[in-house]
């Protein structure tokens, strides 16, 4: 998928803008900042083309970023990772020196480069506007992001430029990401695994700034195993370089198959933990928990049962989750955890065939119907799988409004008794017979 990024100082409307673009489509698809679901990343589309978007946030001189050259480093960094990039620039303000430090960059890449005026809501404002020749980038667009007026032409000259994806013909491997904090040890348990260093592992948290692919086999089964970078709470991203690698993080979550998440077990399952694990359960995927840096733990009698009960606690009400204790340092479990994986993976892949499905939950539901309603009493007549990668089952009755969430867990839970779907969020909708 094509990626654009849209640049810019502070308060030019690239939020804005950003935000009109992602709620383009009727299909809602999270943006994205960290875990939290702000808004930096999304998707969208024009004339039937599908594209990401990266709002990378105003360039502001003098702040307390690591790095001496803020602008240069934050453009450079968006335009690695895009196809094509949006500058937008104020026509109430006219050109600024950081408008013009930004061009300065722009004008040295060959990618397509969108120079966009934006606040241009009236005449005046477009007789202002062409100053903005003086940035040496060309032709520009005129759009308002408020009101959405030029937008139109704009995309349609973007999703021109955006080059077409070649479509690979050959069987796509399953794909196992290995998420979470940062120095959690996930590049270590990689490493661990392939037998080699093929990943720079330091003490230094973040050390991990992209998201890489290592082709995997165990157990028979071939797969993609994903190193990530780690994923902090948006307070501590900090450095521009840390930003995309969440990004990079949040897109190899929603594009995987199986998330590994890595947790320190000195540090246990804390809020950011549980915020990537949440990112992944709504994204349906599948999950194992690998509770790493055990051998650090001061262990009595029940200290690993206890530690198990706390995370599912804070899991409910999804807690049908593989929990595998393991030391990447001494190499303890680390081929548990992949076996389990791929368990996990099989799970969300299992298709029930409809006779089954019937045979089994039909009489489960005439022993235990829906509670009444208003008087109302809800008949279960049939229950199929849908034709989903994760696992999705419609149950049809007579009156679905009326089946409320307690029952549908209820539902869920005797599928996962029934035919096994650990570590797999499992869906279930009521429909009309």
């Amino acid at each position: 998928m094509s990626i654009v990024a849209i640049v810019g100082r502070p308060n030019v409307g690239k939020s804005t803008f950003f935000n009109r673009l992602i709620q383009r489509r009727e299909a809602i698809t999270d943006a994205v900042s960290g875990v939290t679901r702000d808004r930096h990343y999304g998707k969208t589309d024009w004339n039937g083309r599908e594209f990401s978007v990266i709002d990378t946030g105003g360039y502001v001189i003098g702040s307390d970023d690591v790095f001496e050259a803020e602008i240069d480093k934050q453009v450079e960094l968006a335009i690695d990772e895009a196809d094509a990039v949006i500058f937008m620039v104020d026509a109430e303000d006219g050109i600024t020196s950081m408008d013009e430090d930004v061009a300065k960059i722009l004008r040295k890449v060959t990618k397509p480069i969108f120079l966009v005026v934006n606040k241009v809501d009236n005449v005046q404002r477009i007789q202002d506007a062409y100053e903005f020749y003086d940035l040496g980038l060309g032709d520009y667009f005129n759009i308002s992001s408020i009101n959405g007026s030029g937008t139109g032409d704009l995309l349609d000259a973007v999703v021109e430029k955006l080059p077409e994806k070649e479509e690979i013909e050959e069987e796509e491997l399953p794909r196992f990401a290995v998420v979470g904090r940062p120095n959690a040890g996930k590049s270590s348990f990689i490493n661990a695994l392939i037998g080699e260093d093929r990943y720079i592992v330091t003490d230094i948290a973040g050390t991990t700034r992209d998201s890489i692919d290592t082709k995997y086999n165990r157990f028979g089964f071939e797969f993609n195993l994903v190193d990530t970078a780690g994923i902090r709470r948006k307070k501590k991203v900090k450095e521009d370089l840390e930003f995309y690698s969440v990004m990079r993080s949040v897109r190899a979550i929603e594009h995987c198959d199986v998330c590994l998440l890595v947790l320190d077990a000195t540090r246990g399952f804390d809020g950011q933990v549980q915020n990537i694990f949440w990112l992944a359960e709504r994204n349906r995927k599948g999950i194992v928990i690998l509770v790493n840096k055990w051998d650090l733990v001061e262990k009595e009698t029940n200290t690993m049962r206890d530690f198990e009960a706390q995370i599912r606690r804070e899991m409910e009400p999804f807690t049908d989750v593989p929990i595998v204790f393991m030391s990447v340092l001494n190499k303890q479990r680390i081929y548990k955890a992949i076996e389990t994986a791929v368990e996990v993976y099989k799970n969300r892949s299992k298709k029930i065939k409809t006779s089954k499905l019937n045979e089994v939950m039909l009489p489960i539901i005439e022993n235990r119907p829906p509670p009444s309603t208003k008087g109302k009493y809800v008949k279960i007549k049939f229950v199929t799988q849908l034709p989903t990668p994760q696992p999705q089952f419609a149950f049809f009755c007579n009156l679905p409004q009326y089946v409320r969430e307690p029952y549908k867990r209820y539902l869920e839970n005797q599928l996962r008794e029934h035919f096994d779907f650990t570590g797999v969020p499992v869906s279930v909708y009521m429909r009309k017979k």
